[in-house]
């Protein structure tokens, strides 16, 4: 996904926009700060932002635990946490299928998207008309410079700097518990049909590997390689994970996936544990250690 051709456009509209600030009165102005998304894009926001949508379910409950609430004025369908935004706060679609002109209605001044996420046509679209800053976390380390990075932008940094310091002390704390040499492969399924799983390079990866892990799969085409029953055979990992989302495992599936795989473990896995960057990784670390 690359976006970097967008940057003269913004750099345009960050000029007309400090053109307009200079025709206010200095008491009515904003104050407006340059920032670096993980694209190496540059925007230009009001410091701080006031108005924001998240396209993103981890990066919504990221937000609400950086101390955000009034300030978040949309979220998708699917960001759940925390409850009460999911029941009160304006939807604006899906992930992956987002009301553009709902989003032009709510006149945000920060939209918040993520590389993996969202869609990139989407996005590309969005970012004509409105400041986008986009997330890209493939590994844990990744995550924590997100963190860091919107705690700058939102101006909670020092929330953001003790929620990082909690989550590395809480993986630091899980790898004492790892026995050197006991790594199992793993197979990480996150659809049923046709059967998919988490590629080396993912989030999911890294997360499978703070656990002791083994991924036994390569990354393919977009980190998510389609697999049939004669390659899970072939690749005859010692642990099957089932995962919560985005298909819903269940109960039910194990059987099956056990019959394929007799001498697996089969588990039924968070999938909000494993590929949510963002404040969820203080709470992974713990259920890994129960898992």
């Amino acid at each position: 996904m690359s976006f970097r051709r967008f940057d003269f456009a913004h750099r345009r509209g960050q000029a007309q926009d400090r053109g307009l600030q200079e025709g206010l009165p200095i008491n009515l102005r904003m104050e407006m700060l340059e920032h670096i998304d993980q694209l190496g894009r540059t925007i230009t926001l009001p410091y701080p932002p006031k108005r924001i949508i998240s396209c993103v379910p981890s990066t919504t409950e990221l937000l609400y635990d950086l101390g955000l609430d009034v300030e978040v004025i949309g979220i998708t369908k699917f960001c759940v946490h925390p409850d009460a935004w999911h029941k009160s706060k304006t939807r604006v679609g899906g992930t992956k299928n987002l009301n553009l002109t709902g989003i032009r209605d709510l006149t945000p001044d920060l939209i918040i998207c993520d590389k993996e996420e969202n869609k990139q046509e989407e996005v590309e679209k969005l970012m004509q008309n409105h400041m986008v800053w986009v997330s890209d976390t493939n590994t844990m380390d990744q995550g924590l410079d997100m963190i860091r990075l919107l705690g700058d932008v939102l101006s909670k940094t020092d929330r953001a700097t003790d929620l990082c310091e909690c989550i590395g002390s809480a993986f630091s704390a899980l790898k004492k518990t790892l026995r050197p040499g006991n790594t199992l492969s793993a197979a990480y399924l996150i659809w049923r049909d046709p059967i998919m799983v988490a590629g080396a390079g993912t989030f999911i990866d890294d997360m499978m590997r703070r656990c002791g892990l083994l991924n036994l799969f390569p990354r393919g085409d977009n980190g998510y390689p389609e697999v049939n029953v004669d390659l899970l055979r072939q690749a005859d990992p010692d642990l099957v994970m089932l995962s919560s989302e985005p298909f819903p495992f269940t109960e039910k599936h194990l059987p099956q996936f056990q019959k394929i795989l007799p001498n697996a473990k089969v588990i039924l896995v968070d999938g909000e544990m494993f590929s949510w960057p963002g404040s969820r990784m203080e709470k992974a670390a713990a259920y890994f250690r129960e898992l």
